[in-house]
């Protein structure tokens, strides 16, 4: 599909090249040829005003005339009275008078006689009638020296704009390329997140029609069935999640939401779970930071960052969460550290902009650089034993598409021993110092 999509890109560019080549080449030809015919037209009509009298000795035009051309002047009964031109044999005149018949027998005052190369001209006077004929033979080498040098030009530049139309169509099909390999693999990586489930479903069920078992095992199998049933019911309740995040109608519905308010929501419903765990959970929020959005799916990326950071802190961890805003006031304490840094660098940068950063940060494995990039891709699991307990690797990439919505960015950064989660978010109006702890 990609290919087809290249030579079609590649085929309809250079379509409109050649026709843009043909149109300006045969602009280019055209006015030149209308050109120098207009000049020797002139040229013709200036010798035709003048008699043959006042040009002094016919056979010897002026210094200035140097154009092969000879004129005949015609009596009242269409014989030759005069002839001059010092280019040409007028002695001849059988030659004379078949010019004179193929000039009289057209019925227009100028033309070209193909037969001799000659374009002639007719000016009648009250007493003869002056023809002038000049010689195209020179007139002709140039246009058909032009018409080559545009062909040549037309061949050359077809084939440079064909070189570029190739490397343009593989920029130009770039993303679709990288949009139809995402969608290839995320379909396949769904079926097999998929497979699995059923493949126990349908054995269990299989075991559960058999009759073999009593029914302590048929109880079981059931319960399999339904566990599992809830399983795949949790993914596709994801995947189609994750497909409304690619919607870029969801603005229409934007809200103003007290982004503090929904932080400190989700961390007193993920208390019990750190507490739970055995983990340590620290935070800071600052107060009155308003954003425009959808107030669930913000609390929806906030959980799925605090829900992450229960499941890969090491036991006994620290899990520390900060929302700041950028006239945030540094802290002082000793753990603050690293968030301080880069809070302090967050806040000197984006001041103007008004924007505010979600900081979740928890203690455990630390990601490599490429882990930290491919943690955002659809099923991507950097613990793959995770997958046993509900993990299906979605989390961070509906997160993503959340934050992507409403006009921010979300990144991690691994150091110390520990990994942080970072959500920057526009602000609406300017943020209060106060903090909740």
């Amino acid at each position: 599909m990609i290919k087809k999509l290249r030579l079609k890109f590649v085929a309809i560019n250079m379509g409109i090249v050649t026709i843009m080549l043909c149109v300006i080449l045969g602009l280019v030809y055209y006015f030149t040829r209308a050109n120098l015919e207009t000049e020797n037209l002139n040229m013709m009509r200036a010798i035709a005003s003048q008699p043959l009298i006042q040009q002094g000795i016919p056979s010897e035009p002026g210094e200035d005339v140097r154009l092969p051309f000879f004129t005949l002047q015609l009596g009242p009964r269409g014989e030759v009275t005069a002839a001059g031109g010092s280019y040409y044999d007028l002695s001849d005149t059988a030659f004379l008078e078949d010019l004179v018949q193929m000039t009289s027998a057209s019925p227009r005052d100028f033309g070209v006689i193909e037969e001799y190369n000659l374009r002639y001209y007719r000016a009648a006077t009250p007493f003869s009638i002056s023809l002038v004929f000049s010689d195209i033979s020179s007139e002709r080498a140039t246009l058909a020296g032009l018409l080559r040098t545009c062909l040549a030009i037309g061949i050359l530049g077809f084939l440079v704009f064909l070189g570029i139309s190739i490397l343009l169509s593989r920029w130009a099909v770039r993303p679709v390329d990288l949009a139809w390999r995402q969608q290839r693999r995320f379909v396949a990586d769904a079926s097999h997140e998929l497979k699995t489930p059923l493949a126990v479903i349908m054995t269990n069920a299989e075991l559960l029609q058999s009759g073999e078992y009593g029914e302590e095992n048929q109880q079981r199998f059931a319960e399999s069935i339904l566990a599992t049933s809830r399983r795949m019911k949790a993914l596709v309740e994801q995947l189609l999640e994750l497909a409304k995040t690619e919607n870029a109608d969801v603005r229409k519905s934007f809200r103003p939401v007290d982004l503090g308010g929904l932080v400190q929501s989700s961390l007193l419903t993920f208390e019990p779970v750190f507490f739970e765990r055995g983990l340590g959970l620290e935070s800071r929020v600052d107060a009155g930071m308003t954003v425009s959005g959808e107030a669930e799916k913000l609390r929806q990326a906030v959980d799925i960052l605090l829900d992450n950071a229960a499941k890969y802190s090491r036991d006994g961890g620290q899990v520390r969460v900060s929302l700041l805003g950028c006239a945030a006031q540094e802290h002082t304490e000793q753990g603050y550290a690293a968030r301080r840094e880069a809070a302090q660098g967050f806040a000197v940068g984006r001041r103007r902009k008004r924007r505010c950063l979600l900081t979740v940060e928890s203690q455990g494995q630390a990601l490599s650089p490429q882990e930290l990039k491919d943690i955002f891709k659809r099923f991507y699991r950097a613990d793959p034993a995770r997958s046993s307990d509900g993990s299906f690797g979605l989390g961070l990439s509906i997160a993503q598409g959340i934050v992507n919505q409403h006009g921010g960015r979300i990144w991690a950064e691994s150091r110390d021993g520990g990994n942080s989660f970072y959500i920057e978010l526009p602000s609406l109006k300017k943020e209060s110092n106060e903090s909740i702890e």
